[in-house]
């Protein structure tokens, strides 16, 4: 099925790419997302007409997330677990603690923006990936402590 791409999506396109997908993907998941549109004659060309107006939206919108990304480069996130005398962390770091951090410093990101391959379950410092956009990317160090006993 030829699609035209609403937005970009990852491994597939950029925004306005013609792109020949399985009717399945397209029907059961691309489509119900409102992430593509299915590439009539007619959508070809009102996606051509609304070329420029789309362009000055985004590149408008890739400004505003590289601020965003140099904000994130710029933090380091700490958390605090509890520690079992083994060294054994009780509990871990996972992508919504990340989120609950930027959100606490005025930045909206969501799970789907974090690249942690597993959760942290040791304590440590890490760098984590941001992806705002596929090409517009930010690493963020995270130091998780132990928190004492007494606590």
């Amino acid at each position: 099925m030829k699609v035209i791409l609403k937005q970009d999506i990852e491994n597939l396109g950029h925004a306005g790419d013609v792109k020949i997908v399985r009717a399945g993907y397209a029907r059961n998941y691309l489509l119900p997302r409102n992430m593509v549109e299915q590439a009539t004659p007619g959508a070809l060309r009102a996606w051509k007409n609304s070329e420029e107006r789309r362009a000055k939206r985004v590149a408008a919108e890739n400004a505003a997330l590289q601020e965003t990304a140099k904000r994130i480069a710029e933090i380091s996130l700490s958390f605090a677990r509890k520690v079992s005398e083994d060294g054994t962390m009780y509990g871990s770091v996972a992508k919504s603690d990340i989120v609950k951090k930027f959100a606490e410093k005025n930045i909206e990101i969501t799970k789907d923006n974090v690249r942690l391959p597993a959760t942290i379950k040791a304590v440590g410092n890490y760098e984590v990936e941001i992806v705002l956009k596929t090409d517009i990317k930010a690493t963020v160090k995270v130091a998780v402590s132990a928190l004492s006993q007494e606590a």
